[in-house]
């Protein structure tokens, strides 16, 4: 299933708005509930929070944009590990029950090593993807951040899945910094597009995987290119309905009516909230957050391998 997000309406639940009732209840007016944690480099994690609205209504939920360190997709894997530790850090104070890394680069390089540091359940992107990805065909191509395509974490969890599967992965660094400068649908957006998807075009691949959560709003830039039998799986999708399992096996999914959404930023909560309302249908109250200074540690010898 695929979101076509630049013909959404604003969210029926009204839950991200600048309005003073919103403002309340984030000063705590409102009674205090657990919520999902969600995280991302900047905008791309709105594709994940369109979906927890869209199948978990009730949830209330954290969102987190690290945009002072924007994008995360040319980082080094020691420093992905070190802000999301310094995230999860800052987030769990703020009565989080689960956390979904909103971000492939994340869950590439980071995912294994946190969950084994932090008490709660933490989802990533890359196997809800794979694992439909391989439901919907054989020749699979990928298109991530430079970080995501180098750490092979597409293909080899995909290959564990089917081993008779073939995968190709193409690093995109420009597509993040065109669609935070919201130049979605520049000519010259379209020139480097055709020019990543190429190469998995010379292999007939017959299903794409949107490695990085900001690729879903370029859908209709890949359905120009790409002839129609070409699936396209979004992993957002995916991982929240592991989402909402997860809940539900633990048995802490929420049946109130959701609180509103708490935005929050590293870097400037006006240019995030300015480029949120393509996304979002409104303007976001954006709060600016200070990250806690934590130790840094040395990698695990496994995640450097």
């Amino acid at each position: 299933m695929q979101t076509d997000f630049s013909s959404l309406s604003p969210d029926p639940h009204n839950r991200p708005t600048a309005s003073e009732d919103a403002r309340s209840a984030f000063a705590g007016s409102a009674p205090e509930r657990a919520k999902i944690g969600i995280f991302d480099s900047g905008v791309g994690g709105l594709t994940v929070l369109r979906e927890l609205y869209r199948q978990l209504p009730h949830e209330s939920i954290l969102y987190f944009a690290d945009t002072a360190r924007l994008p995360y997709g040319n980082r080094s894997q020691a420093e992905i590990i070190q802000f999301v530790r310094e995230i999860l850090h800052w987030m769990v104070p703020q009565g989080i029950k689960m956390a979904i890394m909103a971000c492939n680069t994340s869950s590439a390089l980071a995912l294994d090593v946190v969950r084994s540091e932090f008490d709660l359940p933490i989802l990533g992107l890359i196997l809800p993807g794979a694992r439909a990805a391989v439901s919907r065909g054989r020749r699979i191509g990928a298109i991530a951040t430079p970080a995501t395509a180098a750490s092979n974490a597409y293909r080899r969890a995909i290959c564990e899945m089917n081993p008779d599967a073939r995968v190709w992965q193409v690093g995109c660094p420009e597509f993040v910094p065109l669609i935070e400068r919201n130049r979605i649908h520049d000519p010259y957006t379209m020139e480097v597009a055709r020019e990543y998807l190429a190469p998995l075009q010379e292999q007939r691949i017959d299903t794409l995987v949107y490695g990085c959560t900001h690729y879903p709003l370029l859908a209709p830039v890949f359905k120009t290119i790409l002839p129609p039998s070409v699936a396209l799986v979004d992993p957002a999708v995916h991982v929240v309905t592991a989402a909402a399992q997860e809940l539900e096996m633990l048995g802490i999914r929420e049946t109130l009516p959701a609180l509103p959404t708490r935005f929050c930023v590293s870097g400037s909560p006006e240019e995030f909230a300015r480029r949120a309302v393509p996304w979002l249908g409104c303007t976001p109250l954006v709060e600016k957050i200070c990250l806690p200074s934590v130790e840094q540690q040395p990698l695990p010898v496994e995640a450097v391998e």
